[in-house]
């Protein structure tokens, strides 16, 4: 209940917010749903920066982190833009969750779906001096004693931190309702949170930890995705499929507009992503990121979207949260 009536006082200190700019301006805003440095914030200044550089928009972007409930403030701004056919917003699998556990009225494919521009691989981190040296030293604790190991991730429940551990944890056979998940607002406090000790694994996006892995103050036992990553700190970390483990699980990132914009503008604003994708300045993003090329728009990312949102509804309901 209290987390219902914190999202109510946030929703109305969104309401009214929307941008507005005068008719001919070609200037664009772009919300982020949390703090600079986070996933949906690195992947909005990168597509930003190469569509200015390659001048798709005609005008320039002005970014706005909306912080708040998982991404569901950031969510009502959006919705409140109506017919704002210069804003856009990034989000992704972890507010598709956010939406269910704050109890926002809406789901993402009620705004204006543009493109999904990435997957990205999740990680399964401990901190250096951890008894666990392989995936598979985890995995055999877990399953013997699941309530001895604590984890943490970047994410509220129904987000990809949340979903991921719980998957992994019924991979293993392991009663997804006996994991002890302890949710973080973003990478940084979950690094806190490995190093302090106060959890003994975690389980986020892996770009989010270059510093710490590379220092060698976290390791990286495995990745999710289909894949090895490269990447100093990364590279040495099997998927879990080579482990033995029968999962693959990979985040995801889009671009939205608010409700109610035109079909033309929304044909407009593809169109733009669609040549950024195409630039080898974002080519070279996908790299340097280690970013997975999955773009998907129109038609497609909208039947793709009523999947994911089945996903995240199914896993909640099994873990009795909704």
């Amino acid at each position: 209940m209290a987390t219902v009536v914190a999202l109510a006082g946030a929703l109305l200190l969104a309401t009214g917010c929307g941008v507005t700019r005068g008719p001919q301006s070609d200037d664009m805003t772009m919300l982020i749903p949390n703090s600079p440095g986070g996933g949906y914030d690195t992947t909005g200044r990168t597509a930003i920066a190469v569509m200015e550089e390659s001048d798709i928009t005609g005008g320039s972007f002005e970014v706005t982190n909306v912080i708040g409930a998982g991404g569901s403030v950031a969510m009502t701004r959006l919705m409140n833009a109506e017919g704002d056919e210069r804003t856009m917003m990034t989000a992704g699998l972890g507010v598709v969750g956010s939406l269910y556990s704050f109890g926002a009225p809406y789901k993402l494919q009620d705004a204006t779906p543009i493109a999904q521009v990435i997957e990205d691989q999740e990680g399964v981190l401990v901190p250096a001096d951890s008894p666990y040296e392989t995936i598979g030293d985890l995995a055999a604790a877990w399953q013997d004693d699941p309530g001895s190991i604590v984890v943490g991730g970047g994410s509220s429940p129904g987000g990809p931190d949340h979903l991921f551990p719980m998957q992994l944890a019924t991979a293993l056979d392991i009663d997804a309702r006996d994991v002890r998940y302890v949710p973080y607002d973003g990478g940084g406090p979950l690094t806190t949170a490995l190093l302090g000790g106060k959890i003994d694994v975690g389980f986020s996006g892996v770009g989010e930890f270059e510093g710490p892995l590379s220092e060698g103050r976290l390791r990286l036992l495995a990745v999710s995705g289909e894949e090895r990553l490269e990447g100093e700190g990364v590279r040495e970390a099997p998927t879990l499929q080579e482990s033995g483990i029968d999962l693959v699980f990979t985040n995801w990132r889009g671009i939205f507009a608010p409700p109610g914009i035109s079909e033309e503008r929304r044909d407009e604003l593809i169109s733009m992503l669609e040549e950024m994708h195409e630039t080898p300045e974002w080519q070279q993003a996908l790299e340097d990121n280690g970013w997975i090329d999955e773009f998907k728009t129109g038609d497609e990312f909208t039947a793709f979207l009523q999947e994911q949102d089945e996903r995240v509804a199914t896993t909640l309901e099994e873990l009795d949260l909704l």
